[in-house]
C-alpha cells in the first residue's frame, strides 16, 4: 500500500498537483462564464420581449415624421430619408433573424409557442438564477465536471449529465437542479484520479492553459456585448435597469409624437 509519504515523494507529484489545481481554478472560470452566459440570454429575452415593441414605435414614428415632411418638402433628400426609414421599419427577415432569441438546441421557447398558437405570452419570471439555483449549479459542476474524468465511458456520462445541469440553470429551474444533485448522489461513485506521467501532466496543463484562453475569448465577446454591456451597468438589479429604459424610451416616444403631430399641422 502506498503512503502519502510515498505519494509526494513521487518526481511528478509536485506536477500532478499543479494541474489538479489548474484543473480546480479552470472549472470555476466555467462556472462564472456559464453564469454570466445564462445572465445575459435572459436579460436578452426580457428586454427583447419588453423594449421591443416600444423601439418598433419609435421606427415607425421616425417613417412617418420623415414622410410627412418629404410631402411638405416633395425635395429629393427628404423623400430619399423618408424611403430609407420606412424600409427599416418592415425589413424581410431571414428565418434565423425571425426566430433569434425564440429559439435554442431544443426548439422553441415556450414564449415562442404561446405566440405562434395565439396563446397568451407568459413572460420570463426572472433575470438571473436564484441564488439556490446559482449554489445549486456550482455544486454539481464541481463534483461532476468532466475534466474530473480519466474513463472515457465516464467522462461521456459526465457531459451528458451537466448538458442537463445547464439546461436547468438556463431556466433557473431549482427544483430540477435538486433533483439531479439527488441523482449524481446516487449515482457510480466517483474513482480516485490514478498517478500519470509527466508527459502527461505537461501535455494536460497545456490543454488546461488553451482552454483557458478560449473561455477568455467567450467571456470577452459576452461582455463586449451590447446587452452584456448593459447588464453590467445594473449588475445587481437588472430588473431597474430595463424600469430605467422603459421610462426613457416612453418619453422619447412622446416626443416623437409631439414631432409628428407639428409635421402633419404644418402640411398644406
Amino acid at each position: 500500500m502506498t503512503t502519502p509519504e510515498a505519494e509526494d515523494a513521487r518526481p511528478e507529484a509536485r506536477l500532478e498537483k499543479a494541474v489538479r489545481a489548474a484543473e480546480q481554478a479552470l472549472i470555476e472560470y466555467e462556472i462564472a462564464v456559464e453564469t454570466f452566459r445564462v445572465e445575459v440570454d435572459n436579460f436578452s429575452r426580457l428586454h427583447h420581449q419588453r423594449l421591443g415593441p416600444m423601439y418598433a414605435r419609435l421606427e415607425e414614428l421616425d417613417a412617418q415624421i420623415a414622410e410627412a415632411r418629404a410631402a411638405r418638402s416633395g425635395t429629393a433628400e427628404d423623400l430619399a430619408t423618408a424611403r430609407e426609414l420606412r424600409a427599416r421599419v418592415m425589413p424581410m427577415p431571414d428565418v434565423e433573424e425571425l426566430f433569434h432569441g425564440w429559439m435554442d438546441g431544443e426548439g422553441l421557447f415556450p414564449e415562442a409557442v404561446a405566440m405562434l398558437t395565439d396563446q397568451p405570452v407568459r413572460p420570463p419570471q426572472r433575470v438571473r438564477p436564484s441564488d439556490g439555483a446559482r449554489r445549486r449549479y456550482r455544486e454539481l459542476v464541481r463534483s461532476a465536471h468532466p475534466d474530473l474524468a480519466q474513463d472515457e465511458g465516464e467522462r461521456a456520462r459526465r457531459e451528458e449529465f451537466l448538458t442537463r445541469v445547464n439546461a436547468a440553470y438556463a431556466r433557473g429551474d431549482e427544483t430540477e437542479l435538486a433533483e439531479l444533485a439527488e441523482e449524481w448522489a446516487a449515482g457510480p461513485r466517483p474513482q480516485d484520479l490514478a498517478p500519470i506521467g509527466s508527459e502527461e501532466l505537461y501535455a494536460r496543463l497545456e490543454w488546461l492553459a488553451r482552454r483557458k484562453e478560449l473561455l477568455s475569448a467567450v467571456a470577452k465577446e459576452l461582455e463586449e456585448s451590447a446587452i452584456g454591456s448593459m447588464l453590467r451597468l445594473a449588475p445587481d438589479d437588472p430588473d431597474r435597469l430595463l424600469d430605467e429604459i422603459a421610462d426613457q424610451l416612453i418619453a422619447e416616444v412622446a416626443r416623437r409624437e409631439a414631432d409628428l403631430a407639428t409635421e402633419t399641422a404644418a402640411a398644406p
